[in-house]
């Protein structure tokens, strides 16, 4: 049988593939995407809603939680702090008890990550329902010992939406992901 000779490529692919080989993403890109996106969901309380409870999900302990779990080790274990601080500004939560929770949730998914690596998506919903559950009651705690005097069962709606909606903020947290990893185009 005769040795086939190569078919050129056609020189639009051509130079489409070469544009495409050797490329690495913006590293300012690369490392900003994550912290911005969890700062816009922290600014999520701003939105004109209004409601006589809270059923708006915290979007930035969310996305904070998905990034956590997409790409453990992303985020350095003291990120927690900065992003807590920032969502404190907004949220209207006593200062600190963001930059405490998220803390604490930053430690929790660091040490599920290292004692179940293999896990899927049912893992990782579970995993953060617990956490978001905990992280909920635990702000409600720390509200009402700032002068609040709230029932448990206040929160019980935005419970319900924010596990629901944790799936749409992982999709998102991974349509972001794949954005900013992007190759640097030549201009």
């Amino acid at each position: 049988m005769p040795a086939q000779l190569p078919i050129p490529l056609p020189r639009q692919l051509r130079d489409a593939t070469r544009k495409k080989i050797n490329r690495a993403p913006s590293p300012g890109f690369a490392l900003t995407v994550p912290w911005l996106l969890v700062m816009l969901g922290s600014l999520s309380p701003t939105w004109p809603i209004i409601a006589s409870a809270p059923v708006l999900p915290p979007f930035g302990f969310l996305f904070l939680i998905a990034w956590q779990q997409l790409r453990p080790g992303l985020f350095p274990i003291w990120a927690g702090l900065p992003l807590g601080m920032f969502d404190d500004l907004f949220s209207g939560q006593p200062f600190g008890s963001a930059v405490l929770l998220w803390s604490l949730t930053m430690i929790a998914i660091d040490l599920i990550e290292t004692r179940f690596p293999w896990r899927g998506f049912a893992q990782d919903w579970l995993a953060a329902t617990a956490i978001i559950t905990v992280g909920l009651i635990l702000a409600l705690a720390l509200a009402n010992a700032g002068g609040g005097a709230t029932p448990l069962a206040v929160i019980a709606p935005q419970l319900i939406v924010t596990i629901m909606v944790y799936p749409v903020t992982g999709r998102v947290t991974w349509l972001a992901d794949r954005i900013r990893l992007l190759p640097i185009r030549e201009l």
